[in-house]
């Protein structure tokens, strides 16, 4: 398979074919109307997209899912449920307690968005059984028209509709809202300033308990440093300064490169350990990725590893931000810089999940979804349950996240990823998943019906 850039955080299999999409961007506006549009402040002069899709998809959506079997027949890889998923994350307590993400909203941010995400999300809800939610769309700047022959647009299409079906697999109850941007992300600075400001809007507004962003660029893109200046990073790292003093949890996919990531071209990787912004920022939860093996029941069949298929789980030392100090326990793995990731949920293509979308009239139907921008909007839903469970926002959840990971996983629900299996990719020597934390898969990844107790009573946000 042929990576693709820009900012490819999501793996799609369509049938026989790979295809790497795109990831992210952000927008606001206040609660209101499914379409609601914010203004636009001080707004960089508008950046021309570059495409989010590149790459071959070489069969359109399948009619329905199929089982475990059917689709490593057809395809060689293992394909799971959301129901699948409840049971390898052991979601099934929370929700016989009512614990369900009711009355917390989660906010997903991507350029372009999807005009069909409501119904792609009914009809995804009633394939699986479980109670659709209505998305609310908000639109920040000037948002084109959506063209489904613009390979831009679909892309960012695809990547909203995994955004905001991920989300609702874990919180069914959560309220979600889409917001979109007219500027893509890509590498350097381009398109951040519009998220930032979106995110900076929404946080200032109430709106949101927790915010997933499955878009990054490489710390080496962004203008200055070569030079040893980060000025350009640090200018827009508001949004998030801003999310902390409100309690607000903010989320980023550590990426799909592994040890390395995309050049200033969005084609070509470093050849040597790079890492990602916002991942890598302090004040962000950085998700990485890991690769379930279940079966029909969604029952372990072995215990999970590292993301590193159609794509690796990111990982490695920040060169932008130092060490904080909730890593101080773990510094003989980051050293003296700001390590990646924090934690880790399901991202491999081979155990990838089952998505629908309809916004292509030509794919109409099924795929099969990976990447760490799976896992993050996957772990936005563990945060909105911890939120409505403790009653609070449980805010920035570093210092929880590895003061739980010290003590027993029977209290903390925290699991270790200690296989052996690494994030070594394109050339670029990895990390190994081994005993306690490492830059392949963090403290690891989770129990939800021992963590989101554990969370809701550890961290605390507003």
């Amino acid at each position: 398979m042929r990576r693709v850039r820009p900012r490819s955080t999501t793996s799609a299999v369509a049938a026989a074919g790979a295809t790497a999409l795109t990831a992210a961007a952000l927008i606001a506006a206040p609660l209101g109307g499914a379409a609601t549009a914010a203004p636009a402040a001080g707004h960089a002069p508008a950046v021309k997209p570059v495409p989010a899709v590149a790459g071959h998809r070489l069969i359109h959506g399948v009619s329905s899912p199929l089982t475990i079997a059917q689709c490593q027949a057809t395809w060689g890889i293992n394909c799971y449920s959301p129901l699948q998923y409840r049971q390898a994350y052991d979601l099934d307590p929370l929700y016989r307690a009512g614990v369900t993400g009711k009355g917390r909203t989660i906010v997903i941010v991507d350029s372009f968005g999807s005009p069909t995400i409501q119904h792609d999300l009914d009809v995804y809800s009633a394939q699986w059984g479980i109670k659709s939610s209505k998305v609310q769309v908000v639109k920040w700047g000037d948002v084109p028209p959506f063209d489904p022959a613009n390979p831009d647009h679909t892309g960012w299409a695809g990547e909203s509709t995994l955004d905001v079906e991920m989300a609702h697999a874990v919180a069914p109850d959560a309220h979600i809202v889409l917001v979109e941007t007219g500027v893509a992300e890509t590498e350097g600075v381009t398109g951040l300033p519009e998220m930032m400001d979106a995110e900076k809007y929404l946080i200032d507004h109430g709106v949101g308990d927790v915010i997933t962003q499955s878009f990054g660029a490489t710390e080496n893109t962004f203008p200055g440093f070569g030079k040893g200046d980060f000025s350009s990073i640090q200018k827009l790292r508001y949004a998030f300064q801003d999310a902390a003093r409100r309690g607000v949890t903010v989320l980023a996919s550590s990426g799909d490169g592994g040890a390395t990531d995309a050049m200033a071209d969005g084609e070509t990787d470093y050849p040597y350990p790079v890492n990602s912004w916002p991942s890598a920022d302090p004040l962000v939860t950085s998700i990485g990725g890991t690769q379930l093996h279940l079966d029909d029941a969604g029952d372990r069949t072995a215990p999970d590893s590292v993301y590193n298929d159609y794509g690796a789980g990111g990982g490695g030392q920040s060169h932008v931000f130092p060490r904080p100090s909730y890593q101080a326990g773990v510094r003989n793995v980051v050293g003296a810089r700001r390590g990646t990731p924090d934690i880790s949920m399901a991202a491999a293509v081979d155990g990838g999940a089952w998505v629908y979308s309809s916004y292509d009239p030509t794919a109409t139907g099924w795929d099969v979804y990976g990447g760490t921008s799976e896992a993050s909007p996957l772990f936005s839903g563990i945060v909105a349950l911890a939120d409505q469970l403790g009653g609070h926002r449980v805010g920035d959840i570093h210092q929880a996240l590895y003061a739980l990971a010290k003590g027993s996983p029977k209290f903390s629900g925290i699991v270790d990823v200690e296989d052996g299996t690494d994030n070594t990719y394109d050339g670029v020597t990895g990390y190994t998943a081994v005993k306690g934390y490492d830059m392949a898969t963090g403290v690891g990844t989770l129990d939800a019906a021992r963590f989101v107790p554990a969370l809701a009573l550890t961290a605390w946000g507003r």
